[in-house]
């Protein structure tokens, strides 16, 4: 087995809501923002690049749509421009109430300690974006996870 296997970031979820509603709440950026980012330029859309924003941290990224699949995966390209990382959503159903989300965030690049920290970041952000999710899409809660995560005056 090749190193470069371990060079990525995994979060998963049950999210007791139908596949259609799951997927449309990371497509949707209305939807997305009471959750994750605060703005999107628009739904994400196959071969097309979006801007999502978190204005709380005065943060802005261009994200680019490879794949999009309905009600089953979403592919992202996204981060600097010369250390992007590819971003990939699978949704499958377990009935007609229960979605399991996993997300894998890959092309982690950089010296073993600097993949460390990649995973480590991007596995609590994505499991933070995934609880919000489930929160809001269960039981109409934000409970603001991503805003909380790096509070003002925290050094």
């Amino acid at each position: 087995m090749k190193a470069e296997n371990n060079h990525f970031a995994k979060a998963e979820m049950l999210i007791r809501k139908p596949v259609s509603e799951v997927f449309q709440a990371f497509i949707n950026p209305e939807i997305t923002r009471k959750f994750w980012f605060t703005k999107g330029s628009g739904i994400l859309e196959q071969d097309t690049k979006t801007v999502w924003t978190w204005e709380m941290y005065g943060f802005s990224l261009t994200v680019t749509t490879h794949v999009l699949q309905e009600n089953k995966k979403i592919v992202i390209e996204w981060g600097d421009p010369d250390e992007t990382t590819i971003v990939e959503w699978l949704f499958s159903p377990l009935n007609e109430n229960e979605t399991f989300v996993s997300i894998t965030n890959s092309g982690l690049k950089g010296d073993s300690d600097k993949i460390i920290d990649q995973v480590r970041n991007s596995t609590e952000g994505f499991t933070l974006v995934l609880a919000g999710a489930k929160a809001y899409l269960e039981h109409k809660i934000q409970l603001n996870l991503v805003l909380d995560r790096f509070p003002k005056g925290l050094a």
